[in-house]
Parts: structure tokens; C-alpha cells; sequence
């Protein structure tokens, strides 16, 4: 059967898969990623690995072309995840603002405050740097 990822293990690569499994110290997964890369190494085909160490064909061959295409500390742990935006937009100051023009007269030709012109208006007076309209709409939500 033809492999287009065909793994080819260096001497310090396999020496160092095999101490990680013998010490055991590893997540589950890297273990687990670190015993498929030894196999394929190995030559046996992805359903025979997936046998034997009963995890799924996918995740088989998703780990070997992980590693020929990204190398073995990609093949064993996961990517980091990107780092999360600050977990709320509007302080208590900019609430403020925002409730505050709320409660003004709306612009000229309009009968009353849109949440994207509510949105809009707090970036351009400058008490924040970007907002949405749907955070305008949680904000007013919560306040009444």
C-alpha cells in the first residue's frame, strides 16, 4: 500500500520517543502520538496501528503528516492557542458613557439611538478603541 507520508525516525528522534514512553511522564497523548510514530516508523500500515494501540485511523494518519510536514514536537503536543481578547470591552467609565448617551436626544433626522450608532458614536468620542453593536446591546441589556 502506497503512504504518502512515508516517517523516517533519526536515531535521537526514535531514542527520544522511546524514552518519553518508557518514562511514562508524558500526557496520555503525547504517549500515544510518540507509540503511532514509533510503528510508522516501523513500516505497519495505518488500520494495523490503530488497532493495536486503539485509537482511530484519522488520528493515525493525522499524526504522521503532522510530523513529516511540521516535525516531532509538533506530531507529540498540541499547537498553543491564541491568546484571548480581554474578556470585557466596556469598563464601568465606558458603561457609563454609553448609558449616559443613551439617555441623550438622539442625532439629528433620527427618532432614537440604533445600537450601531450608539457603537459607533462611543469610538468616535473616544471612550473606546473599537466596539460592537452586540456588546452595546449586552450592556444595555444588563443595565435596563
Amino acid at each position: 500500500m502506497f503512504t504518502k507520508h512515508v516517517v523516517r525516525l533519526a536515531d535521537g528522534d526514535r531514542r527520544q520517543l522511546q524514552s518519553l514512553i518508557r518514562k511514562g511522564r508524558a500526557s496520555a497523548r503525547a504517549l500515544a502520538h510518540a507509540r503511532i510514530l514509533l510503528k510508522a516508523a516501523a513500516g505497519l500500515a495505518d488500520g494495523l496501528i490503530a488497532a493495536q494501540l486503539e485509537v482511530s485511523r484519522s488520528t493515525v494518519y493525522r499524526v504522521r503528516c503532522r510530523f513529516v510536514q511540521q516535525g516531532l514536537p509538533a506530531a507529540l503536543h498540541r499547537r498553543p492557542q491564541p491568546p484571548r481578547p480581554a474578556q470585557r470591552k466596556l469598563d464601568g467609565d465606558a458603561e457609563a458613557h454609553l448609558i449616559a448617551l443613551a439617555c441623550s436626544t438622539a442625532p439629528e433626522g433620527r427618532d432614537g439611538w440604533t445600537l450601531r450608532l450608539l457603537a459607533d458614536r462611543m469610538v468616535q468620542l473616544q471612550y473606546v478603541p473599537s466596539v460592537s453593536h452586540e456588546t452595546v446591546r449586552t450592556t444595555l441589556k444588563k443595565t435596563n
